[in-house]
């Protein structure tokens, strides 16, 4: 089988369950595990590089003010890579292609009817390892699926149990998933702050990330302020905490912890829990008053 994979969560996947072979394309955001950048690169992205979070911001609010797409398809490159499968998303037009427009692709090729479109759409933790059991099926890994999702979900339950014997309240966690402007998280990351032992007081599991105000985040007084900005690894998460916290921006007294955005927060793939792990850890040392 030959598959292309437009989506960075669904590279991981398919490594993860040993199809790794089977790839053949990927987008320029395809970058773990580290094999992964040795494939052809079908997708890349229309945005100018070296902007900043609030630059980014006004580049993607005009492009799909004027219905712009955010990545380019090298529709040539798809053609000579004769992929079986194609993996996609749904999800958010800022985060990678859609299947709208590879459908489209495909169809222009003439080959949409010989090539098999997979979508994956996780909006909640659940889904996300669904996706997982979805793309193994998809490429004949049934059994090294559910083998993954079977132990994501032993170390959440690990998670769980260590987190019911702590002692008092729970920190009040707030976590950026942007930071010029602010926005607030939704998807799975509202998930994640409760699992790891934290009471998430912006943002709502499940539903779409929102704008927000420095006073609204104030205003929530958070014990713990999560920096995840979308796309951003780990250091560039600090330099951003850091530039937040000259600024007087967070709330004063909050552990701020910035962390690897990309790698474990904003991709709906296995490593969402190696998220959950870390941020546990650091709330499990952070004193909260009673009544806080």
């Amino acid at each position: 089988m030959r598959v292309v994979s437009l989506l960075p969560a669904a590279t991981e996947v398919l490594f993860a369950v040993g199809a790794g072979d089977d790839v053949v394309g990927v987008t320029f955001e395809c970058d773990h595990p580290a094999e992964a950048r040795r494939r052809r690169i079908v997708s890349t992205s229309s945005m100018p590089e070296g902007l900043t979070p609030a630059a980014i911001d006004d580049f993607v609010a005009a492009a799909v003010a004027r219905g712009e797409d955010l990545y380019r398809l090298d529709a040539g490159a798809l053609a000579e890579l004769r992929p079986d499968l194609v993996v996609t998303q749904d999800l958010c037009a800022v985060c990678a292609l859609d299947v709208g427009t590879v459908s489209e692709a495909l169809a222009h090729l003439g080959v949409g009817d010989d090539v098999e479109v997979v979508t994956t759409d996780p909006h909640t933790l659940e889904e996300v390892l669904d996706s997982v059991l979805l793309l193994g099926r998809a490429v004949g890994r049934d059994n090294a699926a559910a083998a993954l999702v079977a132990g994501l979900r032993t170390r959440l339950d690990a998670v769980r149990d260590e987190v019911a014997r702590r002692p008092g309240p729970r920190p009040r966690v707030a976590v950026l998933e942007w930071t010029d402007p602010p926005y607030l998280p939704g998807h799975w990351i509202p998930e994640m702050v409760e699992l790891a032992g934290g009471t998430c007081v912006l943002g709502r599991a499940g539903a779409r990330s929102v704008r927000t105000t420095w006073d609204d985040v104030r205003a929530a007084r958070p014990d713990v302020v999560v920096v995840a900005p979308c796309g951003y690894d780990r250091a560039g998460a600090t330099a951003q905490a850091e530039a937040l916290v000259a600024a007087g921006h967070l709330p004063a007294g909050a552990v701020v912890h910035p962390v690897d955005a990309d790698a474990m927060w904003a991709r709906p793939g296995p490593r969402l829990v190696d998220g959950v792990e870390e941020l546990a850890g650091v709330l499990a040392r952070v004193p909260v008053a009673p009544g806080g």
